[in-house]
């Protein structure tokens, strides 16, 4: 039945034009976002840090990137107070215990349709960059780099202010 379904189908990158009545912005790409550079956390970061650090730098939610570059997942400053409080985990238990481990990926070269659609289920979508990594041997490997977080927000707010010009 996923087949069917036009969100999973975009998603999955098997679909493009989900919609037939495209509204202006459908089609520009993520990186006209202007998106900032997203606060990186370590998985070894404990919880009571993690809430700390996104209270002091004003973010919600925050990456979780291992030193190799893997992207682990999404920590939210909601998720990590609820899981602490329920008594799910200790504030000394590390942020991978309350990390969402399933998130939606996009590119720069995506376009505003693709995020938009990714941003019907999910709260947000991680800005990836793909880059060929080369070691001594001569094989290769690809490694993502984080750009950014994209949040229905950051999309609101990019086409309301271009409808107002």
């Amino acid at each position: 039945s996923k087949f069917v379904n036009d969100q999973w189908m975009t998603k999955n990158g098997f679909l493009n034009d989900a919609q037939e009545h495209k509204p202006w912005w459908w089609d520009i790409k993520v990186q006209k976002l202007n998106l900032s550079a997203p606060l990186i956390l370590l998985p070894e970061v404990s919880c009571q840090k993690a809430i700390e650090i996104l209270q002091e730098k004003g973010y919600d939610q925050a990456p979780v990137v291992a030193e190799s570059g893997l992207i682990l997942g999404m920590v939210t400053l909601s998720n990590t107070l609820s899981s602490v409080q329920d008594g799910n985990v200790e504030f000394s238990d590390p942020v991978t215990k309350v990390t969402y481990d399933q998130f939606s990926k996009v590119s720069l070269e995506d376009s505003l349709g693709k995020l938009s659609c990714l941003l019907e289920n999910d709260h947000f979508a991680i800005v990836v960059h793909e880059q060929m990594q080369f070691s001594g041997n001569g094989s290769s490997s690809t490694k993502q780099t984080v750009l950014g977080v994209a949040t229905a927000m950051d999309l609101l707010t990019f086409v309301s202010s271009k409808d107002k010009k």
